[in-house]
């Protein structure tokens, strides 16, 4: 068996009895579906941009800003002549850049990583409810002084950034976290207190 020497042009022709390999198919492009608009595209993939940002946030006013971030950014620069898997992946890439802007915000770094089992995981199924009724969040929210409560009704009943709710309340936004933190201790033992109670 001769091997081939890069720089070598020589080639020795096959023997006239050797048999022939198949001949190649031609290759061509292949056309993907593509979305016919852009209400198409966000209702497809809303869904799972949002429970991917859910999963990495863990909670849903953050989970829902960022996820509408996504979708503003790749509003001018998306081409509406793409295949639905590189809208999806140009989906994706611009939820790394938003979710590392978002961690250098909060955190003062970039967490830049998303794993691809994480992303698989995520896509398959929304959070679960967590079954808890209305009065029972009313009972919560009753057993706790008025500003831990506001802070809670605007963040988590009425969906407001943490940004909006530091300007509803007149404080900055260190302190409306701060708040909500200590106010999201207060009712986990609020809530346990109530468990127990017949």
């Amino acid at each position: 068996m001769r091997r081939w020497i890069p720089g070598n042009s020589r080639r020795s022709p096959a023997p006239p009895d050797a048999p022939r390999a198949p001949a190649r198919p031609r290759l061509h492009l292949v056309q993907g579906e593509t979305y016919a608009d852009w209400e198409s595209v966000y209702l497809d993939n809303v869904h799972r941009i949002y429970r991917l940002m859910y999963a990495k946030v863990g909670n849903k006013p953050d989970a829902e800003d960022l996820t509408a971030e996504v979708f503003l950014t790749v509003l001018k620069p998306m081409r509406m002549s793409a295949s639905v898997g590189e809208v999806r992946s140009y989906l994706l890439a611009t939820a790394r850049t938003v979710l590392a802007s978002h961690w250098r915000r909060t955190l003062g770094r970039e967490v830049t990583t998303i794993d691809v089992e994480d992303v698989a995981a995520v896509y398959e199924a929304p959070p679960a409810e967590t079954g808890r009724t209305p009065e029972h969040v009313e009972r919560i929210l009753a057993g706790l002084p008025e500003r831990y409560r506001r802070v809670l009704e605007l963040r988590f009943l009425r969906s407001y950034s943490i940004r909006e709710t530091a300007t509803e309340l007149g404080v900055t936004v260190a302190n409306a976290k701060v708040l909500q933190h200590r106010a999201l201790r207060l009712a986990a033992d609020v809530g346990r207190e109530i468990g127990r109670s017949p």
